[in-house]
């Protein structure tokens, strides 16, 4: 089987929410990438597993020659590896291996301690092998991990060389429009979060994230679009109704039913579209007892927020006004977070079908309202 081929079907596990803990990582992604590219996975000299330091362990300790470390392989749960770089420093610094890994499964972060910086710095690349491209998966792990260039040396001097590349601040400042765009579009929760506190500041009042979302469409979209010095109105013919005047993408799309969602042929009603949401979760558990737990153990919630937890202060780490506002306990017992616009919510409901191998419009039907 090719290294294409295992990573295609370790992105299925990934979204179908297989990987519940740190041990199915490693043995269900990390040791089948490390075959595919070559290392003998079942010789422990090479592929030393629970590796010893000075009474810690790393998880894995690619070594060469046999029992001598050439490079490091942390290994967290999926979603939980922010943070974990400076332990996984002070590893590699002790012996000076080269090269340290931190992954999750899905994340892959390539660090060379050895160089200067902060970690975030000492970062070669980080690869994200569900959102990025198959192509662009397959040359990372491979010029980074491959058995023959980690020996070699050439997986080393390739870093190397991606470190001192000065071409990536070029990449990361052209890049900058298309992200502030898409924390635009996709209606990114930490900035809709921030500027609903910055009006509260200003005014006693905090809107709700519906209207922060539409205000950022419609007034910083649509500028950063045109350019700063040619206002919509100068592109809307004066003859032109006034509902023609916001882009289609911005037109919401007629719903069939009433707020509520359709499951196995039953309707269910609600009032808004935070009982839409609850609704799905509590109506799928019944179904499926597992799909609480595959649905946390999904790498990607929110940027920096989880939307079901076993307690309610890991919703929102930090903002107990959030936990005590905007979470709902489960019958299950599970906490769901409710701080999300309506667009956070359907996508918030796709995922949930996504586990539970459900085809959202078809299977399952949401109307979050408008």
């Amino acid at each position: 089987m090719t290294l294409e081929k295992h990573i295609e079907e370790i992105r299925l596990g990934i979204k179908a929410g297989r990987f519940v803990n740190e041990a199915a990582v490693s043995q269900g992604i990390i040791l089948r990438l490390l075959n595919a590219l070559s290392w003998p996975a079942y010789d422990t000299q090479i592929v030393c597993p629970e590796y010893s330091l000075q009474g810690r362990r790393v998880d894995f300790a690619l070594c060469h020659p046999p029992g001598k470390p050439i490079a490091f392989v942390e290994v967290k749960q999926i979603g939980q590896s922010d943070g974990a770089e400076r332990q996984l420093f002070e590893y590699a610094f002790h012996i000076g291996v080269p090269m340290a890994i931190l992954t999750d499964g899905q994340e892959w972060n390539f660090f060379l301690p050895g160089e200067q910086g902060d970690y975030g710095e000492r970062r070669v690349y980080k690869l994200d092998i569900v959102e990025r491209d198959i192509t662009e998966c397959v040359s990372r792990l491979t010029r980074y991990l491959h058995y023959d260039a980690i020996v070699s040396g050439a997986a080393i001097e390739a870093a190397r060389q991606d470190y001192r590349n000065v071409s990536r601040e070029r990449q990361m400042k052209s890049t900058l429009p298309k992200a502030w765009s898409s924390l635009i579009e996709e209606e990114d929760e930490l900035l809709l979060e921030l500027v609903a506190d910055q009006v509260e500041s200003l005014c006693g009042f905090k809107p709700d994230p519906d209207t922060v979302a539409i205000f950022l469409k419609e007034n910083v979209a649509l500028k950063a679009s045109f350019g700063p010095t040619q206002p919509l109105t100068s592109r809307v013919p004066s003859s032109a109704p006034i509902a023609d005047q916001n882009p289609p993408r911005f037109k919401t799309r007629q719903k069939p039913f009433s707020i509520g969602f359709v499951l196995d042929g039953q309707n269910h009603t609600a009032r808004s579209a935070r009982e839409v949401l609850e609704g799905v979760f509590e109506a799928l558990s019944k179904r499926d007892e597992t799909i609480l737990e595959r649905f946390a153990a999904l790498p990607k919630h929110g940027r920096t927020r989880r939307y079901l937890a076993r307690k309610p202060d890991d919703l929102y780490p930090g903002r107990p006004d959030l936990v005590r506002d905007h979470s709902t306990q489960l019958t299950s017992g599970w906490w769901l977070s409710t701080n999300h616009s309506r667009s956070t919510i359907e996508r918030i409901i796709k995922m949930i079908c996504d586990v539970a191998h459900l085809k959202y419009g078809k299977d399952l039907q949401a109307n979050v309202g408008e």
